[in-house]
């Protein structure tokens, strides 16, 4: 079962069906504004078109409809030279920047809106009664201006808003997800209490069998009885902060390797390797044993009974690392950084929360750090722990 990979596929589908409402709002603005473009382009047309037959007009002729005209445009910007681009007039510029305070223009200011006018649009010629032509220059307005603007503070308004809700959203559902585990935990530990104390009833009845082979196996079913106490005791403390005490790592690591190499396939070969003999590390053990319990266990489900498992334990960078390395299948690149995710599991059986829940012991409740250190298809995995170790 693998929850991860169904909520990214409803994710990419959300993701797609996002990117679909952005791509037609960006269409549909484009072409807004092209067509507010194509009419201020005809505006001008149309003002340079009432400039001539102003000056074209005969005299007495009744010309104030055409200065209404002139009057009338207040939006777009504009700028007109004669044939030797000297500036004559200007109109929509502020006049403070456009005009000095004696009334003379700001031509440093002017033809630099000018060279922006030239970048914009192509000039129109407005012939004179002279036979000299005078050009009119203009740039968008500031409508047009902040329409060519929309989509893109659009699409960083959805972006934010979407990027605020996935962060709500997944909160709500880490806490929401917490609060599952610890009543599983919890309910999980109080269950196995009950069968736990009919087992050690039994135990001592068989203590009083006088079958030598019952007798040799008395032992085993304790070791076994306490290991489900331990794990009760685990799931118990799931949910609340356990009380770190000092411990030294070397014992502790050595003894759950031990434990868990007895009851491994035969044909699974166990190495350790520990540079350091004495290292003192603040833990708790039942929670730090089931870590490095749900490691070894994956390892052998990636081996399938058969390979090497190697736990290498050294200092590194003023902290105590182990590595636990398998010969299994590997982790293939695309899942090695949501290996540690709830729900993500490549078992057809299980809840895909034990790496999560490991992850979760070790940074959280440790102060230190576990991840996927190398892996390699078909040749292996090592997960790496990061404990912050006693200076003596």
């Amino acid at each position: 079962m693998n929850i991860y990979k169904q909520n990214n596929r409803w994710k990419t589908i959300l993701a797609a069906f996002a990117g679909l409402i952005i791509l037609a709002s960006l269409i549909s603005t484009n072409i807004l504004a092209s067509k507010i473009e194509q009419g201020e382009r005809k505006k001008m047309q149309l003002y340079a078109s009432t400039i001539f037959r102003i000056n074209e007009a005969p005299e007495g002729e009744e010309i104030g409809y055409y200065f209404n005209i002139i009057n009338n445009e207040t939006t777009i910007p504009l700028i007109s030279v004669d044939d030797e681009g000297e500036v004559i007039d200007y109109k929509n510029l502020p006049q403070h920047k456009a005009e000095f305070d004696d009334g003379q223009l700001n031509l440093a200011y002017l033809e630099k809106q000018l060279g922006k006018m030239q970048a914009s649009y192509a000039p129109i010629a407005i012939e004179q009664p002279s036979g000299n032509s005078h050009y009119l220059y203009y740039k968008g307005s500031d409508l047009l201006r902040w329409l060519k603007w929309f989509p893109y503070i659009q699409l960083f308004v959805i972006a934010l808003f979407l990027a605020s809700a996935y962060y709500l959203f997944s909160e709500a559902r880490k806490t929401e997800q917490n609060q599952v585990w610890v009543a599983m935990s919890k309910e999980t530990a109080h269950q196995l209490g009950t069968p736990i104390s009919s087992l050690l009833g039994w135990i001592e009845y068989l203590k009083l069998s006088e079958d030598n082979a019952i007798q040799e196996i008395v032992p085993e079913l304790e070791k076994d009885v306490s290991r489900l106490e331990l794990i009760t005791d685990r799931f118990s403390k799931i949910g609340s902060k356990p009380q770190l005490e000092t411990h030294d790592i070397v014992g502790i690591l050595n003894e759950t390797v031990d434990y868990m190499q007895k009851r491994s396939p035969k044909h699974v070969y166990f190495t350790k390797k520990y540079a350091l003999e004495h290292q003192e590390v603040d833990l708790y053990p039942p929670l730090f044993n089931w870590v490095v319990e749900n490691l070894i266990k994956n390892a052998l489900d990636a081996m399938d009974g058969k390979g090497k498992i190697n736990v290498n334990l050294h200092e590194h960078n003023h902290r105590v690392v182990i590595d636990i390395t398998d010969s299994g299948k590997g982790i293939q690149n695309r899942n090695k950084n949501i290996v540690f995710r709830p729900g993500y599991s490549t078992k057809k059986r299980g809840w895909g929360l034990g790496l999560s829940l490991s992850k979760r012991i070790i940074e959280e409740y440790h102060g230190g750090k576990l991840f996927v250190l190398h892996s390699e298809k078909n040749k292996g995995t090592t997960f790496r722990i990061e404990l912050v170790k006693q200076e003596l």
